[in-house]
């Protein structure tokens, strides 16, 4: 490039044509020729060709200039010479010189304007300088003309100036003082209108102005002054600080807090407003108790005031004792209130001052605002460690007034009152700082045990008395009845709503995301003592003579095969419009005509089947809930406590009506494994079945028997050996059906009770649910088998079967008597059931296992008919088979069960006649629901016909061993 820059010097601004000739030294020794000259003007003017030529120059040629280009193709050259190549590579050099030559003269056009444009800008800088020298050379001269006119008359009028300016500053200080020796009055005015920031500012700017003429005599004695003034509004600041525990004011503690930070005692304000709640909640609660036991000792006798307040606490009387501890609770709310206020004011404060500081960035104030945050910072662990400090101090004053009473002898609602008022503490304590109030907690559970014990034993003797007088009549509820509807479950509704006690609030007011320090933060209290609304109420569940109105009973005795003669509540889901439930299932208009046999439903609207004891065993649960809703520590006590409730009224419908030893022999599997299992650990748990033996025993295991209750006893006036009640089906589906619907409403209550059940003892409920509650249902079984054994002669069947002959010889056309005697039997028990459903009404499920019971008997009773036969012929068998299926016939004309219980079972034992002998054996092995008798009489009735003497033995070991593991 050196080279390159050497030639452009050298050849000026000429073309690239005329400096071909300027290659090197070499070219200038001949002159081209035309055709050379013509091949030059015919170099490529196409930009890209240009560019390659040059991109074809070797790398060496850019090198720098000690670089000699004669000598490096003089040593290029080849060994032998020819002409043809060197012209052709001299034409090459000459076109790569030629467009370097035209690529550099196109650079230097192309950067020309740019050169003339500054070259002009260095011509005006130079004129600028120029010019700027003149103007300096110019002031100069002008200065030293003002320097000789200045005189000695200037100087004179500066120094009076000065002197005029120090007389005008002593005046002002004289003006100063006097207003200092006025300021004492001014400060008196402004701490009677509790204007504590303006007085301390006051007095520190006249303490400052003070120290700035302390070279007065006059002053001193005024500093003094203003000192003991200082002291005293600190003394008068403290005071009002103490106000702010009871009545939080928000422009007074703004005040306060100003005067504070004037002060620079900001810290030391937060320690003494510390002190001040504490003893503000001493002097509360003692004053408050102190007024009822004074009140309630009829004088003013001074030496209650001497009394610590733990003995204090002992002289307070059952009936003060709600009142007292309401206003204790409500002196303590105030208290706390504040306390919220005073956070809360803070906090807001804070915000505030980080906004400013955000805004202003003066780095003069970076000292001033590293002091505000760590004041900021010291208040607010102070405050949030004085939250658990309070609330401490709060818990053991109320801890105290508690145990001070023996709460034993009160009565269920005013102990409930108690548990509501400490429940609501601590939710306040919860909201408060968090805590989870086991001071309270442990002292209301020591007395909530002990208490529930002693009531739970008492409710369940209640409970034993009422089973023992119970006449399993229906109680009439309208068919829209729900527990909900009672007094003791309204809670469930409330209990979602801060507004007032968890057993007071009304429905409306429902709001889980407003807490009480929120709601109550301008005025009222949560610990008001609301009147009961109880009396206002009514509960208007009950139905009068079990009809909800007049048109229901004229409707009730009509047909109901057409929509018409329906009642409306039939026709309709009903849904209760306070909880949104249905609590009954809907009878939809599909199911209406089939239920005019199966649902014997005739006479009454579809009302829950329920009794006396029922009802009051739901209104028990509903009290126990109520407690565990407000104590939530005793919740697994009392939902134990509650699962007993449930026990004993499922083991005493089962003694009742369904324990009978010979039914249950029958393997038929009509009390589940669940089931005895269920009543088998009732029994064990809760029962106590040597209440006539001999006292004498372990004290432990005294103790053990407390805790249990006798077996109940059913009412003589009961009756369940009647054929003509169905041996007391009335007394029965009431009695099952009202724990079939006890059993619904705790499976209503189960999400309530795990709410609040102890994670650790959640299995317990999951159990008593799953293995307690779902066997009310199957307790059907067993009691409504009783009634179909009893309700039908079977006996009789069997005696009419054993006289018919079966070894015929011809097929016959004809059933045989006993079918019709069978079917007489169940027209008679349809008409006993119908007269049955008018005093009760008999639900589907109901009448299903009845009918299902009866006919799986029936068909039993054939099957044993058939295993007494002594000869049969197949004629014989074609009979029997003609007789099944009129059975049948007629049956499923009686009944909408389908399909018919142990059809197969009688229709496979008759078809076995035709087996032989090798599907006898395997057929014998695979049917083992037939008894050791059926099996042996179905082998030799077909001797000789499909089976000889020796598979006859076969087949009876075959049968004997499968019989082995029964005995």
């Amino acid at each position: 490039m050196q080279k390159i820059k050497s030639l452009m010097t050298r050849q000026g601004l000429r073309s690239p044509q005329e400096s071909v000739n300027d290659l090197s030294p070499i070219e200038s020794f001949r002159v081209p020729t035309k055709e050379e000259l013509r091949e030059l003007h015919e170099e490529p003017t196409d930009p890209q060709a240009q560019q390659e030529i040059i991109n074809s120059i070797e790398e060496v040629y850019f090198s720098n200039d000690s670089f000699d280009i004669v000598k490096y193709e003089l040593e290029r050259l080849p060994p032998v010479l020819s002409l043809q190549e060197l012209e052709e590579y001299r034409d090459k050099l000459k076109q790569q010189q030629a467009a370097v030559s035209k690529k550099v003269a196109d650079l230097i056009l192309e950067k020309q304007p740019a050169y003339v444009e500054e070259l002009e800008r260095v011509t005006s800088l130079q004129n600028g300088l120029q010019l700027a020298a003149v103007i300096c050379t110019d002031g100069r001269r002008h200065l030293n003309i003002a320097k000789e006119g200045f005189t000695q008359t200037s100087l004179g009028l500066l120094a009076n100036q000065r002197k005029r300016q120090l007389l005008i500053g002593l005046l002002k200080s004289l003006r100063t003082i006097k207003t200092l020796q006025r300021t004492d009055v001014r400060l008196s005015e402004m701490l009677e209108e509790e204007d504590y920031p303006g007085a301390i500012q006051l007095c520190l700017e006249c303490q400052k102005a003070a120290s700035t003429f302390k070279h007065y005599s006059c002053i001193s004695e005024l500093n003094s002054k203003l000192q003991d003034t200082l002291e005293q509004i600190e003394e008068q600041l403290d005071v009002a600080l103490s106000k702010i525990c009871k009545n939080f004011d928000i422009n007074h503690y703004t005040k306060v807090q100003q005067a504070y930070r004037l002060l620079g005692k900001t810290q030391t304000a937060m320690d003494q407003l510390h002190m001040h709640f504490t003893q503000a909640i001493h002097n509360t609660v003692f004053q408050v108790v102190l007024g009822y036991v004074e009140l309630c000792a009829g004088n003013t006798d001074t030496k209650f005031q001497k009394l610590q307040y733990k003995d204090l606490c002992t002289h307070i009387t059952s009936d003060s004792y709600i009142p007292c501890l309401a206003d204790l609770c409500k002196a303590l709310w105030e208290v706390m209130l504040s306390y919220y206020r005073t956070m809360q004011w803070h906090e807001n404060h804070d915000q505030d001052e980080a906004e400013v500081v955000s805004s202003v960035s003066d780095s003069n104030n970076v000292i001033g605002t590293e002091e505000n945050s760590f004041d900021r910072n010291y208040v607010k662990k102070k405050l949030e460690h004085g939250l658990s400090r309070i609330w401490q101090d709060v818990q053991l004053k109320v801890k105290t007034y508690l145990l001070g009473t023996d709460l034993s002898n009160f009565k269920y609602d005013d102990f409930i009152f108690v548990l509501d008022i400490i429940s609501r503490l601590m939710q306040v304590g919860e909201e408060f700082c968090g805590s989870k109030s086991e001071v309270l907690q442990e002292s209301i559970r020591r007395q909530s045990v002990n208490y529930f014990k002693t009531y739970h034993r008492t409710r369940l003797e209640e409970l034993r008395m009422f089973l023992e007088n119970e006449t399993w009549e229906l109680c009439p509820v309208k068919s829209s009845f729900s527990i909900l509807q009672l007094h003791e479950f309204k809670f469930l509704e409330q209990s979602r709503s801060p507004s007032v006690s968890p057993s007071k609030q009304p429905a409306s007011a429902i709001s889980s995301t407003v807490t009480l320090f929120e709601q109550y933060c301008n005025g009222g209290n949560p610990f008001e003592i609301q009147a009961d609304s109880k009396d206002d109420e009514t509960e208007d569940v009950l139905a009068s003579n079990g009809y909800e109105s007049d048109e229901q009973e004229k409707s009730a005795y009509q047909e109901y095969d057409s929509d018409s003669d329906v009642p409306e509540e039939l026709k309709r889901d009903y849904v209760d419009e306070q909880t949104g439930d249905a609590p009954i299932k809907s009878v939809s208009r599909e199911t209406l005509k089939s239920r005019k046999r199966s649902d014997y439903n005739l006479n009454k609207v579809n009302a829950p089947i329920l009794t006396n004891t029922t009802l009051n065993v739901i209104r028990l649960v509903g009290k126990y809930m109520q407690m565990m809703n407000i104590l939530k520590p005793i919740a697994f006590d009392v939902i134990h406590f509650m699962s007993q409730l449930f026990d004993y009224y499922l083991y005493a419908v089962y003694t009742f009506f369904g324990r009978n030893d010979m039914f249950e022999s029958t393997g038929l599997g009509l009390s589940s494994s669940r089931l005895r299992t269920t009543l088998n650990r009732i029994q064990e748990s809760l029962i106590d079945l040597e209440v006539s033996a001999d006292p004498s025993g372990t004290l432990a295991a005294a103790e053990e028997r407390k805790e249990k209750v006798p077996s109940p006893h059913l009412s003589h006036l009961v009756v369940l050996t009647s054929g003509n009640s169905l041996y007391g089906l009335a007394e029965r589906v009431v009695a099952t059906e009202s724990l079939v619907f006890l059993a619904e409403q705790f499976e209503f209550l189960q999400p309530h009770l795990d709410a609040v059940m102890p994670a650790a003892k959640k299995p317990f409920l999951q159990q008593f649910y799953s293995q307690t509650v779902s066997t009310a249902s199957e307790l059907r079984k067993p009691v409504y088998w009783i009634v179909a054994a009893k309700a039908i002669d079977y006996e009789q069947m069997l005696l009419l079967m054993a006289n018919v002959k079966w070894d015929v010889k011809e097929i016959m056309s004809q059933h045989n008597v006993y079918v019709d005697a069978l079917l007489k039997e169940f027209e008679e028990f349809n008409r006993r059931l119908s007269d049955v459903s008018k005093r009760v009404r008999i639900p589907l499920p109901v009448s299903n296992i009845l009918w299902e019971h009866c006919i799986r008997l029936a068909n039993r009773t054939l099957v044993e008919g058939y295993a007494n036969v002594k000869k049969c012929s197949n004629e014989g068998r074609a009979l029997m088979q003609l007789d099944f299926q009129q059975f049948l016939m007629k049956l499923e004309k009686l009944t909408d069960i389908r399909p018919i219980p142990d059809k197969e079972f009688v229709e496979t034992y008759i078809k076995a006649y035709y087996l032989t002998e090798n599907d006898m054996e395997s057929w014998i092995k695979e049917h083992r629901e037939y008894s050791t008798k059926q099996l042996t009489n179905l082998v030799n009735i077909c001797l000789g016909t499909y089976i000889n003497k020796k598979a006859r033995q076969k087949l009876l070991a075959t049968i004997d061993d499968i019989d082995r593991p029964k005995r």
